[in-house]
């Protein structure tokens, strides 16, 4: 998989999804979520298109806590044996497409406050779904996170062109990137660069940086240096 492509939803989502039909009793959302040991269920009807949500939180709201987990509940389940999924799910749920970036995922489940979202295509079939585990494990592939490699802290001037001036003086050294973040600095007209570079021999280039000017910090420092203040 080309690192690019980990940027899309259609990459990153879990595409074998558990799913369940509206006619469904809420026990057997139950069971599936336990045997599954998944929190969220997508509703879908005859031909794959998604009509609803179910979530353990649902499940719950119907069923009483001790008897949740506990098969053996049968007076609990018996009341309600006869409810279906349609009558407790999320009808028109929040949803998001395949040609979607995980940025944008990951700012809606942050905006949202839910734990994942279906990803449907145009016609309203569902694809896939994306949730908080697999955004972390799409960011730590994109970041290049667990590589062997160096963090480095560069303060630049908000100016159009730095961020090729470091890029191309690393690069003529022959070092490769397994990442680059751009981060505000305290200082408003500033900004910290962290190129994670793919080496452990950076003496040489970080004599070339603070040469052409910029002032390297370790990474701990500027995170302190971002904390409150106290008096």
């Amino acid at each position: 998989m080309q690192e690019e492509d980990t940027m899309f939803v259609s990459r990153s989502m879990t595409i074998k999804v558990v799913t369940i039909q509206p006619d469904a009793t809420v026990l057997e959302a139950q069971e599936l979520m336990a045997t599954h040991k998944i929190r969220h269920l997508p509703v879908i009807d005859g031909e794959d298109r998604l009509i609803g949500v179910v979530t353990d939180r649902d499940v719950r709201s119907v069923l009483p806590y001790d008897c949740y987990k506990n098969p053996d509940c049968t007076k609990e389940h018996k009341k309600v044996a006869g409810l279906q999924i349609k009558d407790i799910m999320t009808i028109e749920p929040l949803t998001i497409s395949p040609s979607d970036t995980i940025q944008d995922a990951l700012l809606l489940i942050q905006e949202k406050r839910v734990g994942a979202f279906p990803v449907v295509d145009d016609t309203g079939k569902l694809k896939g779904i994306i949730s908080v585990r697999d955004l972390l494990r799409a960011f730590t592939n994109v970041l290049g996170i667990g590589e062997p490699g160096t963090l480095l802290c560069i303060l630049v001037e908000e100016k159009i062109g730095q961020m090729k001036k470091i890029v191309d003086a690393i690069t003529e050294e022959g070092i490769s990137f397994g990442s680059i973040l751009v981060a505000r600095y305290w200082e408003e007209d500033k900004r910290a660069v962290f190129p994670c570079l793919l080496t452990q021999n950076i003496s040489r280039v970080k004599k070339k940086l603070q040469k052409m000017g910029y002032t390297l910090l370790e990474p701990m420092d500027w995170y302190l240096d971002q904390l409150p203040k106290h008096e």
